[in-house]
Order: structure tokens, then C-alpha cells, then sequence
């Protein structure tokens, strides 16, 4: 079984750099369907939006995920944990498809390697968030602590 850290000193730092990464997704959504309204939804056009190429459907993904990451950050607790840990390695996912089908009539999300690039840290940023995202009473903190500084 996975050993995640319950209430992890820097959990609100986490929360706070996850809120961004799933902002910066959010806003590259939001300006990539400006940008590409009108287009055919698997455009594979030369429109780029805050140096990442972009297409409609790429920036609904992107307004999408943005949108999930930023609402399990405004939620906090273990639903921020689950969900981020899920939306990470989503993300890191979404990158590697992205990546084996860079150079193919079959990258209908109009990628380049920035994209891939791009997403990948935001994925392991919004992994790592929720892995450190952990929540649970005071007592558990203090057994869990004990238990990893002193085994057994």
C-alpha cells in the first residue's frame, strides 16, 4: 500500500502551487477557444496561445482539467488529495498519448513538443500536490509521525 503523508507542513504551499498550474490550464482554455472560434474542432492550425499551439479541442481539454484541478483546490482536504492524485497522473497521461502520436495525422489536439513539455510539469506539479495533500485528525499526524521516526 502507498504511504502518503498525513498533514504535511507544506500542504497549503502544494494547494497554492497546484491552484496556479490548474489556473495556468484554465487560461490557456479559455484564450485557445478565443483564439481558435470558428475553426473545426480538430483544426490542426498554426494558432498559438501563450507559446502552446492549440486547436478547439485542445483548449476544451485544457479549460476542462483547469477547471477540475482549480475546484479540487478550492475544496481542500482529502477530496484535493483524491482528486489531484487522479487529475496528475491524468494530466501525465494525456502527455505521453500526446507525445507517442506527435508526428502522426493522428494528433488531432494540434500538440507540439511545448505542449507535451508543458504538460507534463503541470501534471507532476498537480501529482505531487496530492500526494502531499493528504488530510486526517491531529492524533493520526502524531501516530504517523512516530511510526515513520521510530520503527520498530
Amino acid at each position: 500500500m502507498a504511504h502518503y503523508p498525513l498533514n504535511h507542513h507544506l500542504r497549503p504551499a502544494y494547494r497554492v502551487v497546484a491552484g496556479a498550474a490548474g489556473g495556468f490550464l484554465a487560461l490557456f482554455g479559455v484564450l485557445g477557444i478565443a483564439a481558435t472560434w470558428g475553426d473545426p474542432f480538430f483544426h490542426r492550425g498554426h494558432d498559438w496561445v501563450l507559446g502552446l499551439r492549440a486547436n478547439p479541442a485542445g483548449a476544451w481539454l485544457a479549460t476542462l482539467l483547469g477547471i477540475a484541478i482549480l475546484a479540487a483546490v478550492v475544496v481542500g482536504g482529502n477530496v484535493h488529495h483524491h482528486a489531484n492524485v487522479v487529475l496528475g497522473w491524468g494530466v501525465l497521461g494525456v502527455a505521453m498519448v500526446l507525445l507517442a502520436l506527435l508526428q502522426t495525422d493522428a494528433n488531432i489536439l494540434n500538440a507540439s513538443m511545448v505542449n507535451i513539455i508543458v504538460l507534463t510539469v503541470i501534471g507532476l506539479v498537480v501529482l505531487t500536490a496530492g500526494l502531499y495533500g493528504k488530510v486526517g485528525s491531529a492524533e493520526a499526524g502524531r501516530e504517523e509521525s512516530a511510526a515513520a521516526h521510530n520503527p520498530v
